[in-house]
């Protein structure tokens, strides 16, 4: 249910759903996304929605399994940040194929893409699909900040009275959504069993085929130069405008020298600094994904540590190649060099929240250490490089 059941729950209204109208009449009542049928057509007017499953307790919408371009376009867009936090679909419930009583559940959160990949995993398969609200915000990410929840789940199967939808007592639960689910709670609460299905939806089928059961590959969370290397359009275009804030910055601070301030020092040295700058920001996005496994540190912050040393180093050698003004003094290298590496070091945070292998706890306790010194590194370096333009 969607916006329209929260509302008739806080107004103490009686819901489409308990209102004791035949299914065919109240339409996409114990589903959540906001479509209309179209009028005289009988279809719906969300290309993923291809009809409507009548449930004792109201219709509920039925999803197709193939991905459509449009589909595919939208998770493009999501990647690179273009609406991301809009992606999401209402929450309540959905059908895929043709469920009966006796069709397993399979819980997910209204992140868009998270739907997209159950459902395209899911072809060939009876079942029913029970949409959490988690703002939306994907399954992993989702339980790490509570809204893929324990309370969450048991109001959702309350509020699409799921006992009425089907025979059985069991939610096939994500095991990435596990940290935030407490199987327990969930059976004290509404009667029905966690069973928590693979890491990945690609591996359901199997999952389904083996009654239920994973094999040890499927609790295995992988982190592939896949999965590291789609982070990479996000985190460029999430910090792209403290990025050219920067670049501006330098490209401004550039004209200072002995002899005062210089427009011309701007189109040379400050053109120079503000693109190398740029550039290693991109680099250091790039490499940091592609090589983590093999930097040197446990801790993300260190790994960002080697990644800023390395294109730090190479933009003072590109630098001196391609414009010898730029850096003309071993304080200005060294002051360029450490301000890289404070930034590629902040930046390799970013990653205690894009993989399983953080710890909410670890995260804190990094970041009490590293954020001090990174400050430190980036103001050290900031002033040695300016002393440098009065050298």
């Amino acid at each position: 249910m969607g916006g329209q059941e929260e509302s008739g729950r806080r107004e103490g209204a009686q819901s489409c759903c308990s209102s004791g109208r035949r299914p065919q009449d109240v339409g996409p009542c114990c589903g959540g996304v906001s479509f209309a049928l179209r009028a005289g057509a009988g279809a719906p007017a969300t290309p993923w929605i291809e009809g409507i499953v009548a449930t004792p307790a109201g219709g509920v919408p039925r999803v197709t399994t193939k991905l459509t371009r449009s589909d595919r376009l939208g998770g493009w867009k999501a990647r690179w940040a273009l609406g991301r936090m809009r992606y999401s679909v209402e929450p309540g419930l959905y059908a895929v194929g043709s469920p009966t009583s006796e069709s397993p559940v399979f819980v997910s959160a209204n992140h868009k893409m998270s739907l997209d990949r159950l459902r395209s995993n899911l072809d060939g398969r009876d079942g029913w699909i029970l949409v959490l609200d988690t703002q939306g915000i994907n399954v992993w990410c989702a339980a790490g900040k509570g809204t893929f929840g324990t309370d969450e789940l048991v109001h959702r199967v309350q509020a699409v009275r799921l006992d009425e939808v089907v025979s059985h007592n069991a939610l096939i639960v994500p095991q990435l959504g596990a940290t935030g689910v407490s199987a327990h709670a969930v059976k004290e609460r509404s009667g029905y069993t966690v069973v928590y299905g693979p890491v990945r939806a690609e591996d359901l089928p199997a999952f389904l085929d083996a009654g239920m059961k994973a094999a040890p590959g499927m609790r295995r969370v992988r982190f592939n130069v896949r999965d590291r290397l789609v982070l990479i359009p996000v985190e460029l275009v999430m910090a792209l405008k403290f990025v050219l804030i920067i670049a501006t910055a330098f490209l401004v601070l550039a004209g200072l020298g002995r002899d005062g301030f210089s427009i011309g020092r701007l189109g040379t040295a400050g053109v120079g600094y503000a693109m190398l700058f740029f550039s290693a920001f991109v680099a250091c996005c790039v490499l940091l994904p592609a090589l983590l496994p093999w930097l040197p540190g446990r801790a993300f912050s260190t790994k960002g540590v080697w990644i800023g040393l390395i294109v730090g180093g190479a933009s003072v050698a590109l630098g001196a190649v391609a414009r010898a003004d730029v850096f003309g003094s071993w304080p200005a290298s060294i002051g360029w060099i450490l301000f890289v590496v404070a930034v590629a070091s902040f930046s390799a945070l970013n990653f205690t929240g894009a993989t399983t292998y953080t710890s909410l706890s670890g995260v804190r306790r990094e970041m009490r250490v590293a954020l001090p010194l990174q400050i430190a590194c980036a103001a050290a370096g900031v002033a040695l490089w300016l002393v440098a333009r009065f050298i």
